[in-house]
């Protein structure tokens, strides 16, 4: 039974959450899939706990209007510039190829045009939250495939508010009248760019002298940045644009200014934690007997979601010259649903294009895309080395477009370093003044950028991929150093290395004891441990003075 007060009701909901999304973490799935069956257990459906009011509906809508704001603000146009090419048609490409077939299979499982056209459309977009923090915690963001990611998440994240804003406009054409949907439609295209102009004016003469100033205080800064992105969400609904839009375009104006990274941290707590209403919200609004009835079409949609959206990334990597190991990576990123599918079938429900059932079959399409993704992403490497064999198929003879990124090795080196951070950039520069040969490796293109442009022998690769590996010269190579921390990335490297009869010596690093006592039993001749290396030298300096 619903509580009597309201304070009562939030703080049983956050415990049940709690307790949920620590089972959720032991599970290692997303707290968005916890939030979801939460709002299920304490709904009707299950303790009937929460039922819909106006202030968890308020939290639900300022979580949604934060999310698209630190969206806007953390868009960065400057990786969709270094991965243009390949961020532009995988992004695109892959929106395309999802909603067409994606919507021909809800027409053909008996879906109304209107539904299977939001069903179809809400199967494109990907999660940017949960694969940046899960490419983070696997320390790939930075990878050539995380970077591409990112890309490619970027673009669907505009393509996603330019389809608010179009599904906006159709409802308040449909409401006024078949025959003035035109005018309407023409008429929301003409406030969007004034308001477009406006911001942009803002962004040029106002917003930086604004910011400047409330930087002087962090707390203020973060309180303007708030305001300012619930005042242009409101802008943003009162010219029938959707209050998602109008914060989205916020995040967008302040994206530009040094200040967005401290304002962004600051504000991630914040948005996840009001977000938690929404899918609350959600989960609460779903009725068990009718999801029952929904099991079927959402494993169908679920299966062409885990399956096809990778297949088509990787078929579209593989054509522009990628390798089978990157397109692999990079496509299962987009092997689930985002909270943005979620988003959109509630806006489709506000406007009264969608039933309630429609929504549940999303949600459910959620709930099992974003549990079996995350354990692909999870186990990426291991499916890759079981897959390998079979994606060949996939890549061209001369996957050109990452050797780009080599410099000419017609120089046989005489010792490899993977990694060029600053301990590898280190490393590499004695070497070279003591007059060695050394070859560079970095599964950073912009390191390998940076330092070929400086006169250095460098390889974009990965240390885990054997087939890299064997595209080394290696013949002449005595020494072969890592620099990378990641006990598995090490244990890797030496296998394929042992398994490849490599004649010289293989030094790796690691974080402690136990990791070093098992690289060495693994067959590496030295393990580096930087920090401890370096408190022994300082020891000795201090006891020689």
């Amino acid at each position: 039974m619903p509580m009597e007060s309201v304070f009562v009701e939030v703080a049983a909901m956050l415990a049940v959450v709690t307790l949920i999304a620590s089972v959720g973490l032991m599970l290692k799935q997303p707290l968005i899939v916890a939030f979801i069956a939460a709002g299920i257990l304490l709904g009707p459906s299950g303790l009937s706990w929460v039922e819909p009011t106006g202030e968890v509906e308020l939290l639900a809508q300022m979580g949604i209007a934060l999310l698209l704001f630190v969206v806007g603000l953390k868009l960065d146009l400057h990786i969709i510039r270094t991965m243009g090419p390949v961020a532009l048609a995988t992004g695109l490409g892959q929106v395309l190829f999802t909603s067409v077939f994606g919507f021909l299979i809800a027409l053909a499982l008996g879906m109304s045009p209107v539904a299977a056209l939001y069903v179809g459309v809400a199967l494109t977009f990907s999660s940017t939250i949960i694969i940046v923090k899960l490419l983070s915690d696997k320390k790939e963001i930075d990878a050539l495939h995380g970077r591409i990611a990112v890309g490619f998440l970027i673009v669907q994240d505009i393509v996603v508010v330019l389809v608010m804003i179009g599904l906006t406009a159709l409802g308040a054409g449909t409401d006024a009248g078949s025959e003035n949907l035109a005018i309407e439609m023409l008429w929301v295209l003409l406030k969007g760019i004034a308001m477009l102009g406006l911001i942009a004016l803002l962004m040029k003469y106002v917003v930086p002298v604004v910011t400047r100033h409330m930087a002087q205080s962090s707390e203020l800064l973060v309180l303007f940045a708030i305001a300012w992105a619930v005042a242009l969400a409101t802008a943003g609904e009162a010219l029938g644009f959707s209050k998602e839009v109008g914060a989205f375009l916020a995040g967008v104006s302040l994206a530009s200014t040094p200040f967005r990274e401290v304002i962004g941290a600051r504000l991630v707590s914040l948005r996840d934690f009001l977000l938690l209403f929404f899918f609350i919200e959600l989960g609460s609004g779903l009725q068990i007997a009718s999801l029952g009835a929904q099991i079927g079409p959402a494993l169908i949609f679920s299966a062409f979601v885990l399956l096809g959206n990778p297949l088509i990334v990787i078929i579209i990597m593989g054509f522009m010259g990628y390798r089978k190991r990157t397109a692999f990576l990079s496509g299962l990123t987009v092997a689930q649903i985002s909270e943005f599918s979620l988003i959109l079938a509630a806006l489709g429900l506000s406007l009264g294009h969608l039933e309630s059932d429609t929504v549940g079959l999303i949600t459910l399409v959620g709930l099992i895309t974003i549990s079996g993704s995350t354990y692909m992403i999870l186990y990426s490497h291991q499916l890759y080395g079981r897959l390998a064999p079979l994606l060949s198929i996939f890549e061209r003879k001369n996957p050109y477009r990452e050797g780009e990124y080599d410099t000419d090795d017609s120089v046989r080196p005489d010792i490899v370093i993977f990694g060029l951070g600053r301990y590898g950039r280190g490393i590499a520069d004695k070497l070279k003044a003591h007059g060695s040969k050394v070859l560079g490796v970095d599964i950073d293109p912009e390191i390998v950028r940076l330092h070929a442009g400086e006169h250095m022998q460098m390889r974009f690769g990965d240390a885990e991929d054997p087939e890299f590996i064997e595209t080394l010269p290696l013949k002449k190579v005595s020494w072969i150093v890592s620099t990378a921390r990641e006990r598995d990335v090490n244990m890797a490297m030496l296998k394929t290395l042992r398994g490849e009869a490599f004649t010289g010596k293989i030094a790796v690093t690691a974080n402690n004891d136990r990791d070093a006592a098992l690289l060495a039993s693994a067959g590496a001749d030295l393990v580096l441990r930087p920090f401890a290396d370096a408190a022994n030298q300082a020891v000795d300096w201090l006891l020689e003075a």
